[in-house]
């Protein structure tokens, strides 16, 4: 598999597939070769240790077949399923993907099942013929969004300038992730007490949150510096029970 994998990723110095594709293709070929692998030797076993007529055997074949054929359906599903995932390239190991109810990173597209690695750590396995529909966050440039909120009496002038210098420090120190530079959009809801302020970019691949988070902070630092006030976080009374005697 490490010469296929070679073979897809370089040509006489030319990239016949990129990188996660090339893995994609090798992760399916290894799945075909498992049960072919396996079927041939469960054929040697019962021919050399055996003593069984494998030719007859594999004649009956046919006819055994079609009786699994009916209850075997799901399974034709799910190769037919991985198939067409492969050739439309809807995701590729390696990807950041959201499918069904469970998210995280393609790890390995069999013939027959998907394999999802969480965040968290968990490994879910989707058969490939229940998957109708996927959401591939890898794909294009992710957008990063941070709103901030300002009470109505704070200089709104002053806050945008605060925030466009934020997004100029951060846009210049981030750039080799950042595709769109920080934008400060203004105004984008009232509330009942007040002002949310939207801050956008767009990043490369996997780049969002980080963006996101880098942002949060540095805002929150330049508008302490300038005396900005930001509204307050909730306090949660907590109200113990009398115990009864």
């Amino acid at each position: 598999m490490i010469f296929l994998r070679k073979a897809l990723l370089n040509r006489k110095g030319r990239s016949i597939l990129d990188e996660r594709k090339a893995n994609t293709m090798v992760s399916l070929v290894q799945s075909v070769a498992f049960y072919l692998l396996t079927f041939t030797v469960f054929i040697h076993i019962l021919k050399n240790l055996f003593n069984i007529d494998t030719g007859a055997l594999l004649a009956s074949a046919g006819i055994l077949s079609i009786a699994l054929g009916f209850g075997a359906q799901s399974l034709v599903k799910d190769v037919i399923g991985g198939f067409f995932i492969l050739f439309e390239d809807q995701y590729a190991v390696g990807e950041y993907v959201k499918i069904g109810e469970f998210t995280g990173t393609i790890e390995l597209i069999g013939i027959r099942a998907t394999r999802i690695r969480a965040a968290s750590g968990e490994l879910h396995i989707i058969p490939n013929g229940s998957i109708s529909a996927a959401t591939n966050y890898s794909r294009g440039k992710m957008v990063a969004r941070v709103e901030i909120q300002i009470p109505y009496g704070e200089d709104l002038e002053r806050a945008m300038n605060v925030l466009g210098a934020v997004c100029k420090e951060v846009g210049e120190e981030f750039a080799e992730i950042i595709v769109d530079a920080p934008v400060a959009q203004g105004i984008t809801q009232f509330g009942e007490n007040n002002m949310v302020l939207r801050v956008t970019a767009s990043t490369q691949l996997d780049g969002q949150a980080m963006l996101e988070r880098e942002l949060r902070r540095r805002i929150h630092k330049a508008f302490t510096q300038e005396g900005l006030k930001m509204p307050p976080a909730p306090s949660v009374v907590v109200i113990a029970k009398e115990e009864k005697e």
